[in-house]
Order: C-alpha cells, then structure tokens, then sequence
C-alpha cells in the first residue's frame, strides 16, 4: 500500500491556480488534482495561515472521497489564507468568486468548507455573478448535458441542498430552518459508527463519545448520536469544554446544538488537559486539520478508546497526506474510520442530486447518504476480518481504483 500511496501523493496536481487580493492582501489557491471524468470537485475553506500544500493535500483526499461518495471525478480543493473573523471576509470571498468563475463555469464545482459556509456564502455570492449553482462546473464537465439535463440537474441540486428539514426524524428542532447542508455531512460521520458497531457486531447503545469542535459538523453527529443511545460525555472546541462523565442527555445536547457551549463552560487551556484523560469508547474529531498528536491518542486508548470517526479532514498530526506515523499508530490500535469515507455526506448530495431523483425527500437524501457510507465499509469488511487497520485497508481499495483505472 505505501508504494501506491507514495506514487499518489507524490503526482503533482493537473491544474493549480494562485491568486492575490490586491486590496487585503488575502492569497487563494484551487488546487486540482485531476480532471478524471473531465470534471473535479471540492469545497472553498478560509483560516489564517493556510497555504498551497494543505490545499494540495485537501484536493488529494477529496479524489479518494470521490471513490466513496461518487461521481467518478477528480478531486480539487479551494483555499483562501485570511482571517475568518475578519469583518472583510465577505469582500475577500466575492473577489475570489469572481476571480475564479470561468473554472466554476466549466469544470470545477466548489461548496462550503471550514469557516465558508454553503448557505450563506457560497450560493448567493456564486449566483451574484450569474452561477446557477456552485456545482455547475461539473453538471457541464462530467455530464456533458444538453440544455434541457443541465436545467433538471442544477434545478436539483438548487432545491435539494438548501432544502429546509421538515422531517422531525433528521432535525434537532423543526421550528429552526435547519437546511440538508447544515446537517448532512455530521449525519454521514454519526451514520459510520452506527454502521461499524452493526457490521463488526458489537452494541452501540451507552457508549461514551467525546467530540472535538463543535461546528456543522461536531454539533450535527453529537446529535445525531446522542439520538441512537451514546452518551456524549465531553465536547471540547476553541472556546473551551463541556464535561460529564457520566453523559450529557438528549435535550442538554440540543440545547448545545441550538445554543452553542454557553453554560458551565471549561476555559480551553483547563479544559485541553482533562478531555484527553476521561473514559471514551469513541472519539469523533470534527474541528480543523493535523490536530491529533500521539500524545493524544495515547491517552485516549490508555482510557479505553474503541473507535474513531473522521469528521475533520487529514485530523491527525502529520506530514503526509494519507497515512503518517500519527495515523498508523491509531489504525493498528483501534478501529479508524477514515474521512473520505465517514464525513463523505455533502459530496454525496451533490452526486445523487445530480444523478436525478423521483423526488427529492429528506427521507430520500439522507438514506443515500447513510447507504453510500454502509456500501463502503461493507467492501472493507468483505475484504478484511479484523478489527483494527480499517484506514489501511479503505485507502488500498479506494487508490488502487485510482491507479489503476
């Protein structure tokens, strides 16, 4: 597997574009990997400090995704290197939007990402410049439609990723206007350890979770697991930790989900040196990239860690892309579901909108999602009995279809 991985990463992306905000001085990148299938996709993200190879190593992983969630496309990556919080950030996105439209038109289909929203960002910037939607460059290069598939596809793919929940069994609260992209993606990451406790026969029910940030994501799958019977005993994001070992209930979560950490909150610093040390069977890292040192898991797997959910891209502290020491570490100790398989929820929206359906159901949308994440670690199973290396085994079935198609 190494060698495949080595001649996969070390492949120098099909198209790279550079840009430089004259006014604020903002850098972004679109890394393209490949136009396999004539077309590549990946979400916009936005922090301070990024740089070109996290987006090189972002569009890579979104090519491995794209095995699992489909369409057969290429993998790409949009990065922008400014601060979020920044109350200029609006200015510096519709600049980007702008600068970056013929790829959006054409080939390149973009969402949201960390610190960009798909909602309130990308779709009404993209459509201020005449996009009909941000997933328009690959309705035209994948499908190739005529005018009449392309109208369908897009109609699609406008009504059902900013469809409002209003189906009580997906959302926290249907009095809020929660959309299918708010809670789709930590739907997929709660799915993944709903499917690895089935398939590798063990009880899901009263497990212990920790969660690591508390965005879309973090939120969505804490819910979505406190639901199916874990107990979520710790969240911790930047601004600092809730505990409780003995887990949160269902109504303190949601209150967490609608309200953010507000109440009994730990400082962060405090906080960065209890969560590590409490009893999880499960940890799910939903916050940014590389974050996850040794030291961490150590911890964790010393008190009694089974499972880890990738909802964060590339979450652990390495250099490489795919498979670094950090992640070798966890995958020979306990069971790692990999990112492009367990946080894979959004791209699948977009293939099976685009794809066409009868009728676009949260019912509809959501099984897709939680079938596709089954599909792929059924295949895993299939191919491998044990409980651990499960990271391993996915990225030998998902590159060796890239290399060798």
């Amino acid at each position: 597997m190494q060698k495949l991985l080595e001649k996969f990463e070390n492949t120098s992306p099909e198209i790279v574009f550079e840009w430089k905000d004259k006014e604020l001085g903002a850098e972004g990148w679109i890394v393209i990997n490949s136009l396999r299938g004539g077309a590549a996709g990946g979400g916009t993200r936005m922090r301070k400090g990024l740089d070109k190879s996290e987006v090189i190593s972002l569009a890579k992983t979104m090519e491995v995704k794209f095995t699992v969630s489909g369409p057969s496309i290429g993998g790409a990556k949009s990065g922008i290197n400014f601060d979020p919080d920044d109350p200029r950030k609006d200015e510096v996105l519709r600049r980007w939007y702008k600068a970056v439209m013929p790829l959006l038109k054409t080939y390149y289909g973009t969402g949201g990402d960390l610190n960009v929203d798909e909602i309130s960002d990308v779709i009404p910037i993209t459509e201020s410049y005449g996009l009909w939607h941000p997933q328009e460059g690959i309705v035209n290069g994948y499908f190739n439609p005529n005018e009449a598939q392309k109208v369908h596809k897009i109609g699609q793919l406008r009504q059902g990723v900013s469809k409002v929940i209003e189906d009580g069994e997906y959302t926290p609260d249907l009095h809020k206007k929660f959309t299918v992209a708010d809670l789709i993606t930590g739907y997929g990451v709660s799915e993944s350890i709903s499917h690895y406790y089935q398939l590798w026969n063990k009880n899901l029910v009263d497990k212990k979770a920790v969660i690591q940030g508390w965005g879309n994501v973090g939120a969505a799958a804490g819910y979505y697991l406190a639901k199916a019977g874990v107990k979520i005993v710790g969240i911790i994001d930047v601004n600092g930790a809730v505990i409780n070992e003995r887990g949160f209930t269902l109504n303190e979560i949601v209150d967490f989900y609608t309200k953010g950490l507000i109440e009994n909150i730990i400082p962060f610093k405090e906080a960065n040196e209890i969560i590590w040390n409490i009893h999880t069977d499960i940890f799910v890292p939903c916050a940014g990239s590389r974050l996850i040192t040794k030291d961490q898991l150590e911890k964790l797997i010393k008190n009694g860690l089974e499972l880890i959910s990738c909802g964060a891209n590339v979450p652990f502290a390495d250099k490489e892309i795919f498979f670094g020491k950090t992640l070798a570490y966890a995958d020979e100790n306990v069971a790692v579901i990999p990112d492009f398989i367990a946080n894979c929820g959004m791209a699948r929206v977009f293939a099976f909108l685009m794809n066409g359906v009868e009728e676009i159901t949260d019912e509809a949308i959501f099984k897709d999602t939680s079938d596709t994440i089954l599909n792929a670690l059924k295949r895993i199973k299939e191919n491998y009995t044990g409980d651990y290396n499960i990271t391993k085994k996915a990225l030998e079935i998902s590159v060796n279809q890239l290399i060798n198609q």
